[in-house]
């Protein structure tokens, strides 16, 4: 009977909440200033980020604010209990460099587990203890203050410790996906105690309190990351998984490392693209598409035309078949990245692609040799123009579903991002970082820094930001209506589309032979980006933001 009330209460508030959702405009936003701006998915953590300017930190430290913010007041998409991936270009250096933090497979996990039958990888990886991925977050974050920051980190810490502690409003946005992951949620005592409210889920503008996680982040901001990964979070991770079956033990926290090197880069025309390296796949195919669609003259088409959306469409299935095919841990694999962000390979690539039809055939060569895997962005410009783009991500819309006891951290489910087959460079073993299609990128023309730009969306994520980049490039738009302008997405035998598009457009391309599936007209399901924009020689940055989430940029 208390179930059956619990539920008819629970059916209510959906339909309420999805009504407010639904009848809600979407407003674009586009925001200018001289000396510095953060773009990120929530109001809070880009105001956090600009207060941290305005108190003389730079971008890094901006940067590290608002990702902890992040934490505590858009939890759903990321947080301490996960992982991500930087690029920057501080202006004393003439080098960008790539920061991956991703979470690693713990050394109890057995593949033979998770590969035993044809239901066992989706029942382990995709939610629950043995999902969790070594948390990568607190040591990347930490590691990159530490080298390149200015300001103490326990200034840097005490926006999100506030909003953790004081909470903040709720979004209709963010009640949704409570809703919508309401089983998930429910299904943890602890994740249940922080996001619902009398076991149901929180209407828009109650006021969210994560008191347990802010002790966690004012820990961190006095002892550093050994309080997460050697002290009593630690322990906790540990022993809340344990309980179900979790493969990550104290020595795996203990020797967990973030790791610097070289982002890759690659030219479209007169552009130069810096992005994420492996473990990420995101940067290196995103590369490999600008090098295909570079053989036409794309804006003669004309944006979003038949003849633009079916040769981006025909690009984005080649670079998604070949990111499955080689894309991999460098410790583990030796992932060709030079071939693959090469000009003849592209050359080779678009002799394949038919300009009057759509193909379904492409099957990437063998360049591998083997050896022994929702979210959200930021970016962050300060007055020097130092620039940053961060993306990270616990997976899927709250994760895990586990809540290590006592600190409230969400642990991530990155598990599920290792190929769900054995024997290929992405699948499985002890120590691994999974593939990730995250793609934090920085564009430059004429070697001075022009675009910071990143989204969340798994393998959208190329599609979206190769959109935003060539309707700027191209298309001469502004940054925010790059963003907000109408995206599509294809992969295998499938071209997604919103419904913004036009009619007459998308009868074209089925003419073509492409089998269409309309969306929603600010589908979340193509990502949410956050970008800042150099213009006027660099004299003004102009942040956009994306409706599809609830981002905002923010200058001083």
């Amino acid at each position: 009977m208390n179930f059956l009330r619990n539920y008819s209460r629970f059916t209510l508030r959906v339909f309420i909440i999805t009504g407010i959702a639904f009848f809600n405009s979407v407003l674009s936003q586009e925001v200018e200033s001289e000396n510095g701006m953060v773009a990120s998915a929530h109001r809070l953590a880009s105001e956090a980020g600009v207060k941290i300017l305005e108190e003389g930190g730079n971008a890094v430290d901006a940067a590290v604010a608002a990702a902890f913010t992040l934490a505590a007041v858009e939890p759903n998409a990321s947080g301490l209990g996960g992982g991500g991936y930087i690029v920057f270009k501080l202006n004393n250096r003439d080098d960008c460099v790539f920061l991956d933090y991703r979470e690693s497979a713990g050394s109890r996990t057995d593949p033979a587990q998770y590969y035993r039958d044809k239901e066992s990888f989706k029942k382990l990886a995709e939610t629950g203890a043995a999902s969790v991925g070594v948390p990568g977050m607190v040591a990347g974050l930490l590691a990159l203050h530490e080298r390149y920051g200015t300001l103490p980190r326990e200034q840097i810490l005490q926006p999100a410790i506030g909003h953790a502690e004081n909470g903040f409003a709720i979004t209709d946005k963010l009640a949704e996906i409570i809703m919508q992951k309401y089983e998930l949620i429910s299904s943890d005592k602890e994740t249940a105690g922080i996001f619902l409210q009398d076991l149901l889920p929180p209407p828009a503008g109650t006021i969210l309190r994560n008191p347990e996680l802010a002790g966690s982040i004012r820990r961190i901001a006095l002892e550093g990351p050994q309080a997460f990964y050697r002290g009593v979070i630690a322990r906790s991770i540990v022993t809340t998984l344990d309980q179900n079956n979790g493969m990550i033990t104290i020595d795996d926290l203990q020797n967990y490392q973030p790791r610097f090197s070289r982002p890759v880069s690659g030219n479209y025309k007169d552009y130069e693209i810096v992005s994420a390296a492996p473990s990420s796949g995101g940067g290196v195919h995103l590369i490999e598409l600008f090098n295909i669609l570079e053989g036409y003259d794309l804006k003669s088409y004309g944006h979003n035309t038949v003849e633009y959306l079916h040769l981006l469409a025909e690009g984005l299935k080649i670079v998604l078949k070949d990111k499955d095919a080689y894309a991999g841990d460098p410790e583990f694999i030796s992932v060709p990245v030079g071939r693959l962000t090469s000009k003849s390979y592209a050359q080779s690539l678009r002799n394949m692609i038919r300009e009057d039809e759509a193909s379904y055939d492409y099957q990437p060569e063998a360049l591998i040799d083997e050896g022994e895997g929702s979210t959200s962005h930021l970016s962050v410009i300060d007055k020097d123009r130092n620039m940053i783009a961060l993306t990270q991500s616990i997976n899927y819309w709250f994760g895990s579903g586990v809540t290590a006891e006592g600190t409230g951290i969400l642990l991530n489910n990155h598990m599920d991002d290792f190929d769900h087959t054995h024997g290929r460079p992405n699948s499985i073993a002890p120590g691994k970082r999974p593939v990730s299609s995250i793609a934090p990128t920085l564009i430059f023309k004429d070697g001075k820094p022009l675009l910071t730009i990143g989204t969340p969306g798994g393998a959208r994520i190329i599609a979206a930001l190769a959109q935003i980049i060539l309707n700027i490039t191209e298309y001469d738009m502004t940054i925010d209506r790059a963003i907000e302008a109408p995206r599509i997405h294809a992969m295998d035998k499938y071209l997604y589309l919103e419904d913004r598009i036009p009619e007459e457009v998308i009868s074209g391309l089925r003419k073509k032979g492409h089998q269409v599936k309309i969306m929603g007209s600010f589908d979340p399901y193509f990502g949410g980006a956050q970008g800042i924009l150099i213009k006027d020689n660099g004299k003004i940055l102009t942040g956009g933001a994306d409706s599809r989430r609830d981002g905002v940029a923010v200058g001083y």
